[in-house]
């Protein structure tokens, strides 16, 4: 006969593990109306609310990527395993633990459309899945490694710095502080356009509205100077929108200046004409991306700066942002890339990635700035250790491309 006490101990301990598995399944729990799971993979991860949930009731996460691994079991809920995409997405971004609310658009007829739904999610510094903004024929987009040589490229090297060594003006930077690099952010089509007042060059910016989400992510937050930069690429019209000092006042922005790109096109800005980088460039398809340097391959040119430059351009550039005529210093637009016979061997893999891109691609001249600091998007994966080793090549080891069609004042 089983006792009185062998009984309640059973009971309680079954009472127990009841209770225990409740308190585990509701800790696991996502926030009310909120499904977790891995839309596009383990490192970018994000809740999913339904639309006209607040932002308060989103799980705060760490960054834009999500340090969280727990969720890697969970299943996907029903509109992602259907392929129909959640009207929204509630998204934290770095500065301030402030979340991004970037309504997801409806699946698309159109096949070009419909496969950058597939492939590239929205967020704070996401991913483009591969895709690469302009045309393959576009001037970032071309293979330069072997374009003649400019006849003045040691000049021209010297004036910026023979012995300088690159710098990556990118990197993981401190959670909480400020970003190390140019944020952008990917919205869809259905994001609210927000209106926007340019006060320094109106005349030379495209006009508002610009799907700019509430606390985008701005160049150099927290801090209040610099040339505070927003990002936006709307992955369905397939455009970029770019703000230079850019304020978020009440429901909209206030910028100095900002441009329009259609990403499928070779548009360029009208000569004299700037953007919102100095020499009349689109910026993002210059950074140094995480998610490109990760998948073994940088596509395009890069984006870099200079101290000194000269009141002129050369093309793709259509702006200068100098007072000083000689032709000793190097003007907007020019390109340079790595000697081929540089041996990048010795590098860490990731650093291979950029210097190889630089041997392909090579990188152009857009803004004034300090010596041969390569413009990146700060991501919380980068390793700044690892990425120092760029130090290490010198202006001597670069070549400056042919220029053709000079523009001078």
């Amino acid at each position: 006969m089983i006792s009185k006490t062998v009984v309640t101990n059973v009971l309680l301990l079954g009472t127990y593990g009841v209770v225990a598995w409740a308190l585990s399944a509701v800790w696991r729990m996502p926030p009310p109306g909120a499904a977790a799971a891995f839309l596009e993979s383990p490192e970018d991860r994000r809740w999913i609310t339904p639309a006209g949930d607040a932002p308060e009731e989103a799980a705060p996460l760490s960054s834009a990527h999500g340090s969280d691994r727990a969720a890697a079991g969970r299943p996907a809920p029903a509109a992602a395993l259907s392929g129909t995409p959640s009207p929204r997405r509630t998204i934290a971004s770095w500065s301030g633990g402030r979340r991004l609310i970037l309504p997801e658009s409806p699946p698309s007829p159109d096949p070009a459309v419909a496969r950058r739904q597939q492939h590239i999610s929205l967020g704070d510094g996401a991913s483009l899945g591969g895709f690469r903004p302009f045309p393959d024929d576009n001037p970032w987009n071309q293979d330069i490694s072997q374009a003649p040589v400019d006849p003045r490229s040691e000049v021209l090297l010297r004036s910026i710095g023979w012995e300088t060594g690159l710098h990556p003006c990118f990197g993981r930077g401190e959670p909480g502080g400020e970003r190390n690099g140019i944020p952008y952010v990917v919205v869809s089509s259905a994001q609210p356009r927000a209106p926007i007042e340019f006060v320094a060059y109106p005349e030379e910016s495209d006009p508002g509205p610009y799907p700019i989400p509430a606390g985008a992510p701005v160049e150099g937050e927290p801090g209040y100077d610099g040339d505070r930069h927003v990002l936006v690429i709307d992955r369905d019209e397939w455009k970029l929108y770019e703000l230079f000092r850019a304020f978020e006042v009440g429901g909209g922005w206030r910028a100095d200046s900002g441009a329009v790109w259609d990403l499928r096109t070779n548009q360029t800005r009208p000569q004299g004409s700037t953007s919102a980088d100095a020499a009349g460039l689109p910026i993002f398809p210059g950074l140094v991306r995480y998610d490109e340097v990760a998948a073994g391959a940088i596509r395009h040119a890069l984006r870099f700066t200079a101290a000194r430059t000269r009141r002129a351009y050369v093309p793709p550039a259509s702006h200068w942002a100098s007072s000083d005529r000689s032709p000793l210093l190097p003007p907007m637009g020019m390109r340079v890339r790595l000697r081929a016979d540089y041996d990048i061997s010795g590098f860490p893999p990731d650093v291979q990635v950029i210097l190889q891109c630089l041997k392909t691609y090579g990188m152009i001249l857009a803004d004034n700035g300090s010596d041969w600091f390569i413009t990146g998007a700060p991501d919380e994966r980068w390793n700044d250790d690892t990425l120092r080793a760029l130090k290490r090549v010198r202006g001597k080891d670069l070549e400056v491309l042919r220029m053709d069609g000079l523009v001078a004042d």
